[in-house]
């Protein structure tokens, strides 16, 4: 079976430091590194840890190579991403958070996870985002927070 390939947002890794989130932000990371899912990061992720205190920082950096793959951006992103705020899912000021939500679907990502609830985790913008997407040959994206992905739970 493939493994799942979630983009996860600079949220998700600071989540590990903070006491509301850090358990599910934490499941998230040791899944990647016991190599039971592939994490997704672009170089937005990147830049908006680089004001993290290093304890943050530090937990993409000790993660096995084989567990990230690096989004890079490319103009398809960059377009889709322009998309989503012509069509008025985000304001341009939200710039970077549509820029998550394109890498991840140009990835072809299986899911985005994020604890952004006014920009990214948002029925509407889910709504949107996908609407977007669809018009642009695209498949919708699963958007979730870290509390929602679930690996080893069984039905019963």
């Amino acid at each position: 079976m493939r493994l799942l390939r979630i983009y996860i947002d600079s949220s998700v890794v600071g989540g590990c430091k903070d006491a509301e989130f850090e358990e599910d932000s934490q499941r998230v990371i040791d899944w990647a590194r016991a190599g039971e899912l592939t994490l997704l990061i672009s170089e937005i992720t990147l830049r908006e840890l680089e004001p993290a205190p290093p304890g943050v920082k530090d937990i993409l950096v000790i993660l096995p190579a084989a567990c990230l793959e690096l989004v890079p951006l490319t103009a398809e992103i960059l377009t889709l991403r322009d998309a989503y705020i012509r069509a008025g899912v985000v304001g341009p000021q939200w710039t970077d958070d549509a820029g998550h939500v394109a890498a991840a679907s140009v990835a072809r990502a299986d899911a985005i996870v994020s604890w952004n609830f006014k920009h990214i985790v948002r029925l509407e913008k889910i709504r949107g985002y996908n609407q977007v997407n669809e018009s642009r040959g695209y498949r919708s994206l699963t958007i979730i927070t870290p509390g929602e992905v679930r690996l080893h739970e069984s039905d019963n």
